[in-house]
């Protein structure tokens, strides 16, 4: 039986019928993880002696009476930023490098309530800064449609993992497209909840005011299952909404006639790659055939959605960072001579140069003199673009847009490209910035660009390669439902999702 293929509701079906247990099937994708992750490098730390005594508690729970949870003896991934007790959390940098959290983050506790089973914690750009998985402390990450390529970041070990079928399902954050980027790139479904919707208690911060805890599965329908299982209100996290979470998967409804669908022209950016308009703008047509009305609308605030991000997520990392000392924990240098000297080395030798970059670039805008200057004008401006949005939500239920303009790039692309993930930016930041839900499935193949740069129509260039295109669903704050009975609509009417690397 190849498990990588099932579906979550389907592994659910055989695990409650007793057709296979939860040790097997999480032997299953250990042996799966042993034999590809030596050269995808998708994960950081393998959990195997924990997962498996993890099965066998999920496996006594499923024998004994009363109801399973939705992912009782489902084995996933968790990106490198959940805290998990016991267990080494890196967040993919030297400076976490021995770092053994003593407290499991609210999503991973909810999910061992669950009886959940961990495979691993998975790859990342370090600290989550960086959208092609190259940041990270441990090397890069690849993408197992074509291992010359990025997968996308910053969730790149969540994305490969389940690209490649190394898990059913992975646990994955974003703050300015860390989800749908490398979900599109990678030809999985990735979702990306309303900020608030999901605990951000116990996980490592980036950006506190854009972070969102989601997921990447292979539907619509697995990745409402894993919502209804880890949203919700968290006393221990402020920013967490009370709203009821409803039953995602129950709700699930393939009829979308009637939905007043907006496409902004203004995602559709120049510098796309021809073969990725051509498959998105197939898909839009698709939507349309199953009786949705399509709209065209205007979000002109679009176009400083990535210099607003450029001001404040650096300026959250700097004060998020600034933990990082090397006294309280995590890495210490050997050679200080006096604790300013501590200091200095130990975040010189612990941090990237990504993370430096950003440090620096936000302890200046934070600094007396530019507060006012930078920091609280990108405020006034992020404001803007969320009422904007709110506005266009009068008029429309939710919105379609490509996940990004480009299929994956050669690893090295990023750091040769001064200005690279700049249009990516453009599409993804501006639902971030607003804190909206959104989803990225995939919605066909398009050839990569040729060194000439010419971009290429979504059949096979001369060398034969095909890569996966993402079409995003857009909702309105707390629309969760909205935006996966669309994505669900689709996938019913489609078969791309079912498509795999091999």
């Amino acid at each position: 039986m190849n498990y990588e293929e099932l579906s979550l509701a389907e592994l659910r079906e055989k695990l409650d019928n007793k057709e296979v247990s939860s040790v097997e099937l999480t032997n299953y994708f250990l042996a799966r993880i042993k034999e590809q992750n030596p050269e995808l490098n998708a994960f950081i730390t393998i959990t195997e002696q924990e997962a498996l005594e993890q099965a066998k508690e999920a496996d006594e729970f499923i024998n004994s009476p009363g109801d399973n949870f939705p992912l009782t003896g489902i084995p996933f991934a968790a990106k490198d930023l959940f805290l998990t007790k016991g267990i080494r959390t890196t967040a993919a940098s030297k400076i976490l490098d021995n770092y053994i959290p003593p407290y499991d983050a609210t999503v991973i506790a909810k999910l061992k309530e669950q009886k959940a089973v961990l495979l691993g914690k998975a790859n990342m750009d370090q600290f989550a800064h960086g959208s092609s998985g190259e940041t990270s402390a441990y090397g890069a990450t690849k993408n197992p449609w074509d291992k010359t390529r990025m997968p996308g970041g910053s969730s790149s070990g969540s994305a490969a993992a389940v690209a490649a079928g190394l898990a059913p399902w992975a646990l994955a954050t974003e703050t300015g497209g860390s989800i749908r980027q490398p979900a599109s790139l990678t030809g999985v479904s990735g979702w990306k909840p309303t900020y608030g919707r999901v605990s951000r208690y116990g996980v490592a911060a980036m950006a506190s005011s854009l972070d969102s805890m989601g997921a990447m599965a292979t539907s619509v329908k697995d990745l409402a299952m894993i919502a209804e299982s880890i949203s919700g209100h968290d006393p221990k996290d402020g920013t967490t909404g009370e709203r009821e979470v409803p039953a995602y998967s129950k709700l699930l409804d393939a009829n979308i006639k009637g939905m007043k669908i907006g496409v902004p022209k203004e995602y559709f950016v120049d510098g796309m790659e021809a073969g990725v308009r051509e498959a998105v703008e197939k898909a839009i047509e698709e939507i349309k055939n199953l009786g949705a009305e399509i709209v065209e609308v205007s979000l002109p605030n679009t176009k400083y959605g990535s210099l607003v991000y450029a001001i404040v997520c650096p300026s959250e990392v700097s004060s998020n960072l600034a933990r990082y000392d090397g006294i309280r924990y995590g890495h210490s240098t050997s050679e200080g001579g006096s604790l300013l000297d501590v200091y200095q080395k130990s975040r010189a030798e612990g941090f990237g140069d990504e993370a430096k970059r950003r440090i620096m670039t936000g302890t200046y805008v934070l600094s007396a003199g530019y507060y006012d200057a930078y920091y609280k004008k990108a405020q006034r401006v992020r404001r803007k673009i969320l009422n904007e949005f709110e506005e266009v939500f009068k008029r429309v239920d939710i919105l379609l847009a490509p996940s990004s303009p480009n299929v994956a790039q050669p690893l090295g692309n990023a750091a040769s490209d001064p200005l690279f993930g700049y249009i990516a930016d453009q599409l993804n930041i501006p639902a971030s910035l607003a804190g909206l839900p959104a989803l990225s499935l995939p919605c066909g193949f398009a050839s990569p660009p040729f060194q000439g740069g010419v971009a290429e129509s979504a059949t096979a260039g001369e060398d034969g390669v095909l890569l996966p295109v993402g079409l995003q669903i857009i909702g309105p704050q707390w629309g969760e439902q909205k935006v996966f009975n669309v994505g669900y609509a689709y996938q019913q009417a489609t078969d791309w999702h079912t498509k795999k690397a091999k």
